[in-house]
């Protein structure tokens, strides 16, 4: 991405006594989308990650073509918090996007309230994975696109759903990882939309 630093909250909110609802939520996506930027930039605690400098070990292992400038990785998961209000609580998990750490994924989709899928349009492909193993576990998912300040072309949500083929039920968003009211907002449509469900749910019984 560009140059614009994330926003993170200037103090660390701590816990409120009155919080009774804790949510799993897992961050998915490909290597270098900006899973680990989306959950530094929301969470209000200093955010557990697990990023370590990228060394020649991984050349030839990790494709890394379109993020050339990047020089750490995740080699677990990042985990941060947020809370909703005063009884509900955010866990987030941001799992690490290379090929040879997927196995860690369905570990970490235990448990799991929902999970948002970050997309860079100019690896669109590497998405796959994430969506296609979030339906296999029937988790609910909303699609955030990512927008890098170096992509000449700039995908409409219709055009990105149609190449990842992805059904009309689905939410998809714009976000800015670095930007914590974003990131928020994408947080916010996989509450409405997990809210929805359980609605539609009830309405069936």
């Amino acid at each position: 991405m560009g140059s614009a630093t994330s926003e993170l909250p200037s103090h660390r909110t701590p816990l409120n006594d009155t919080a009774e609802t804790g949510l799993k939520i897992v961050v998915v996506g490909g290597f270098g989308v900006g899973k680990t930027t989306l959950v530094r930039s929301v969470s209000e605690i200093r955010p557990l990650n697990t990023e370590e400098v990228m060394t020649q070990a991984g050349v030839g292992v990790d494709e890394t073509g379109a993020v050339a400038a990047k020089t750490t990785t995740t080699v677990a998961f990042d985990f941060g918090r947020i809370s909703l209000n005063d009884r509900m609580v955010l866990y987030l998990f941001g799992a690490p996007g290379q090929q040879r750490f997927w196995f860690l994924w369905d570990r970490l989709f235990s448990g799991t309230l929902g999970a948002v899928v970050l997309v860079d349009t100019r690896r669109m492909d590497d998405s796959w994975y994430a969506i296609d193993r979030l339906e296999h576990h029937r988790t609910p998912f909303v699609v955030a696109v990512n927008r890098f300040d170096d992509d000449g072309v700039r995908h409409s949500l219709d055009e990105i759903r149609q190449a990842l083929a992805l059904p009309a039920h689905v939410p998809m968003v714009d976000c800015d990882a670095r930007v914590r009211q974003s990131g928020k907002d994408v947080l916010l449509t996989l509450v409405n939309h997990l809210h929805d469900m359980a609605l539609a749910q009830e309405a069936t019984l």
